[in-house]
């Protein structure tokens, strides 16, 4: 059984202590809420985490999606597809993303860029590129807090003040499209986000390529990323990883080969597709 589980909560769990509160606290907070419109909660505390417990499988999520949907918030799509949706956090720039722009365009495969404030601000041509070439530009939030700890009026103005910043750069609006950093995020989070427009998107398949300083082989990552590939996965890979933009090109040529297609989370949360035709 693989563990997949945020930055900190990473080297938590090398000190022995994983995500079983997490689980427990997830599975409390929003066990009653399986409505169309959920009521106001108690805030509970939550930090994004998955057990891979099956090669090329669906991990167990710590909240599932039957949990997590009528907040329109998803870790995966549509796990009776062979379709992927690659999804990239971008907090810092350090020369990688020319790069993955490029595996991406090679490809044709869309990509979605979570992005928080200082890397506009500092990069403005790549965000211009991303949009450009066709990919979802989202809201990490412009200081990449725990968001768990704010109240209703930081939330907002944690989105708020990217989407002003990509408009005023780009000139259209930002898709909303929100991961909240680190995986951290309460219930109350979850309806604030949904209130502002916003799908809050997680992840179903990740590896620990992160820490720049202790960066994975090629080998490695596709140890890691190729037997936890599944239908339906939201893939997180970090755009400061110089793994990621080394392998990306082969990546998505292996993905290609094991029968996948990609797509953009703009699918998130729409009618499965038909089955092809015989």
């Amino acid at each position: 059984m693989f563990l997949c589980v945020s930055k900190k909560a990473a080297h938590r769990a090398a000190a022995g202590i994983v995500c079983a509160a997490v689980v427990c606290c997830g599975a409390a907070g929003l066990r009653a809420h399986g409505r169309e419109e959920p009521a106001a909660v108690t805030v509970f505390a939550h930090e994004w985490g998955l057990s891979f417990q099956e090669e090329n499988q669906p991990p167990v999520p710590n909240l599932t999606a039957e949990q997590l949907r009528p907040y329109d918030a998803y870790y995966c799509g549509d796990t009776t597809q062979k379709r992927l949706y690659l999804t990239f956090d971008a907090g810092y720039e350090n020369g990688n993303m020319p790069a993955i722009l490029d595996a991406l365009k090679k490809h044709g495969a869309p990509g979605a860029f979570f992005v928080v404030g200082p890397y506009i601000k500092e990069n403005p041509d790549l965000v211009k590129r991303m949009a450009e070439e066709g990919h979802v530009v989202g809201n990490h939030t412009y200081h990449h807090p725990n968001m768990s700890q704010k109240d209703r009026e930081s939330f907002t103005q944690e989105l708020e003040s990217v989407e002003q910043l990509f408009q005023e750069l780009t000139g259209q609006p930002m898709q909303k499209f929100y991961r909240p950093p680190e995986g951290k995020f309460s219930d109350e989070n979850l309806q604030w986000a949904q209130a502002l427009g916003y799908k809050t998107v997680f992840w179903s398949l990740a590896y620990v390529d992160w820490n720049t300083e202790d960066q994975p082989s090629k080998e490695k990552a596709f140890s890691k990323l190729l037997p936890r590939t599944h239908d339906g996965a939201i893939v997180l890979l970090h755009s400061t990883s110089a793994t990621n933009a080394a392998i990306l090109d082969e990546l998505l040529t292996k993905w290609e080969e094991m029968g996948y297609t990609f797509g953009s989370v703009t699918e998130l949360g729409s009618a499965p597709a038909a089955p092809a035709a015989p």
